[in-house]
């Protein structure tokens, strides 16, 4: 019996989900955290704003790659082993920051972080879809994917109240502990069953050879609106997320300690908004699911930027949107249950990665753009960019078939 064949979740079960939720963790708290150490590291190496936004550009593109690449890997060598890696690379790219001496070096540690970020997720997700039963699927997907607001919300406290402390570089010097506490979780972790099945076509082959069958004409289309869908939402996620913590204390007055309270409130929402999606993308389907949380963001990002002025003559309100802005943003858990349903074994995982971090990868030209607009309007016109690709992203998903209970289990 196959492991997503089980009746009743096991030890199995929840041993690669806490691995596979706690790389997500400090995956996420490794991309973010440069983001909150941005005037720091900005004032130790003389560099300008537009470098920093270049840099974070950059990881992201890295990003990108490397769940180009890590994607692939997975489908050839497994989910286990690949996630193992994607987690020693990010830590290895955060802990190298620490000794940056110069933009350049600062540029290159971050891409090799990046590059890890970017196979762990793909890899995460499928090793979670393929081993978990169908009628958990999309509740446990969407739980791993509540591991992103918890990075967030340590990277804004090490960030915001430990860095200013022990100083940018010890930051992210002692990044890398958690990461090396993931990795030890390895022990005795099962390798997914459904790839172990299907590994046997993978002999005498290529990585090219994934790729040709995701390009192939019967996966082409959907490759292609999956990655639309993504880019939609990749875009609605880094327009509102890059240079909010700026945002909220140079443009709103908001003391540092305030900004952190406020990020932590909407990754608060964040967190319910992921660990209620997979609730309701069980009860209703996927694609009314997204519609739902994609439009609540929207409204909320609109509010906290355009409308800011307004709102915050209503005591305590702005907060409500704020937490709301997270919560919509939960629509990001229903990505990997939605992927591994439309994609077969053999290239799920190439799947996976390529079209999360492609969409992501994109987005390095997110954190200029915003500066652009910045210089001549202010940050709250680029983030309210974002509430348009919510709103897109919501109108989109109907193009795609429902999914809700697909069965992963045939060989394929």
């Amino acid at each position: 019996m196959l492991m997503n064949e089980e009746k009743k979740l096991n030890k199995n079960h929840y041993k690669i989900f806490a691995l596979s939720w706690a790389g997500w963790v400090f995956d996420f708290y490794d991309l973010l955290l440069f983001t909150f150490l941005v005037s720091e590291i900005q004032a130790s190496l003389n560099i300008t704003t537009e470098m920093l936004s270049l840099c974070l550009g950059i990881s992201l593109f890295a990003t990108g790659l490397g769940g180009i690449i890590f994607g692939a890997l997975g489908d050839r060598f497994g989910r286990k082993r690949i996630l193992q890696w994607t987690i020693i690379i990010y830590s290895i790219g955060t802990l190298l920051c620490a000794f940056s001496w110069s933009f350049y070096s600062l540029v290159l540690f971050r891409f090799i972080t990046g590059l890890g970020v970017g196979g762990e997720w793909a890899t995460g997700q499928t090793y979670i879809n393929e081993t978990f039963p169908d009628k958990f699927r999309a509740k446990f997907g969407a739980f791993m994917q509540s591991g992103a607001p918890v990075g967030v919300i340590l990277a804004a406290i090490v960030g915001e109240i430990i860095s200013p402390i022990i100083g940018w570089r010890m930051t992210f010097l002692i990044s890398i502990l958690p990461a090396l506490a993931v990795v030890s979780i390895r022990k005795n972790l099962k390798e997914s069953d459904v790839w172990l099945q299907n590994k046997d076509e993978y002999d005498n082959k290529s990585i090219y050879h994934e790729f040709k069958h995701l390009f192939a004409k019967e996966y082409r289309k959907i490759f292609l609106i999956c990655l639309i869908l993504c880019i939609f939402g990749m875009s609605a996620y880094w327009y509102t997320y890059s240079w909010l913590p700026t945002y909220l204390t140079k443009e709103r007055g908001l003391t540092m300690v305030g900004s952190t309270l406020g990020i932590i409130l909407i990754q608060s929402g964040d967190f319910i908004g992921y660990t209620t999606f997979g609730f309701v993308a069980e009860k209703l389907g996927r694609r009314p699911a997204f519609t739902i949380y994609s439009f609540i963001m929207a409204l909320s990002i609109s509010m906290i930027t355009l409308c800011w002025t307004q709102i915050s003559e209503i005591h305590n309100l702005i907060l409500v949107f704020m937490f709301l802005t997270g919560f919509g943003t939960g629509f990001f858990g229903g990505f990997g249950a939605l992927f591994s349903e439309l994609f077969p074994t053999k290239i799920r995982n190439t799947a996976v990665g390529t079209v999360f971090n492609l969409a992501r990868g994109i987005q390095f030209v997110t954190p200029v753009i915003i500066t652009i607009i910045a210089t001549y309007f202010d940050l709250s016109y680029g983030i309210a960019i974002a509430a348009i690709f919510a709103f897109l992203c919501g109108v989109w998903i109907w193009v795609f078939p429902e999914t809700k209970g697909t069965v992963l289990n045939e060989l394929d």
